[in-house]
């Protein structure tokens, strides 16, 4: 009868820690992907004020690059 907890508790626990490694692996995923879509803005902006800093108009931006 122990040994049926014991092999019960032991199931629990392997169970328990597969979960908590996906939940890890989720969690470090939707980092990553908030980490790199911010950064792709970070991005995005500084080339625009480059862009705009060159000395072109929004509108001329907007046609060149098909917006």
């Amino acid at each position: 009868m122990a040994s049926e907890v014991l092999m019960t508790i032991s199931k629990d626990e392997v169970e328990r820690a597969r979960l908590m490694s996906e939940l890890k692996n989720e969690l470090d995923t939707q980092s990553k992907m908030t980490y790199a879509r911010d950064e792709g803005r970070a991005e995005g902006r500084a080339e625009i004020i480059a862009l705009l800093k060159s000395g072109k108009s929004p509108e001329d931006l907007l046609k060149e690059y098909n917006c």
